[in-house]
């Protein structure tokens, strides 16, 4: 009898859980950076973007005045190209034409390897030299290749290499929440 795949999904981050680290980790930027003056938010396309969006609505919310958000994609960056079959799809950057002196707090939904952030901070410094870059992620699941690590974290969990993060954001999924998909 073949054994039938697994392919299950347990709740991590319902919506009002993903809604409340993202308002902890704005008030954690704040209270790091000592206001938002000098700050940045920059997501990483997909759901970074969306992510990245929520987080300066929160710090606007708490502060007052405006907060400049970007959008990164760093599909060009990503040091897996010539090893993939798959045309990639390469989305919008949208960045300040010059970034230095200001402090970036670069937003992606999961840490895994590192390799995307990788790629995402060879992508920022080609726009000038930022002051210093920090790393704001949903997810934080371990399994790292690089020494990366986030400087807000929304949720680090303990995950299997058979296993998936499944984030959805409402933006682009029509719900939010954090799954852990058995494959």
């Amino acid at each position: 009898m073949a054994q039938e795949a697994k392919n299950t999904e347990k709740l991590v981050l319902d919506a009002q859980m993903l809604n409340r680290s993202m308002q902890r980790i704005a008030h954690e930027i704040l209270e790091r950076n000592q206001g938002s003056a000098s700050l940045l938010i920059v997501g990483i396309q997909t759901r970074g973007v969306n992510l990245a969006e929520r987080l300066a609505a929160f710090i606007r919310s708490i502060e007052g005045g405006v907060v400049p958000i970007g959008k990164l994609d760093i599909t060009l960056y990503r040091d897996d190209l010539r090893h993939t079959a798959v045309q990639p799809v390469v989305r919008s950057t949208d960045l300040p034409p010059d970034i230095t002196g200001k402090s970036v707090v670069l937003v992606d939904d999961v840490l895994f390897t590192g390799r995307t952030i990788r790629a995402a901070l060879d992508a920022l410094v080609d726009f000038g030299r930022p002051a210093v870059i920090m790393l704001a992620v949903l997810i934080d699941r371990g399994h790292r290749e690089l020494p990366i690590q986030a400087d807000f974290i929304g949720k680090a969990i303990s995950t299997g290499q058979d296993e998936e993060v499944v984030v959805r954001v409402r933006e682009v999924d029509g719900s939010d929440g954090v799954w852990l998909k058995t494959l």
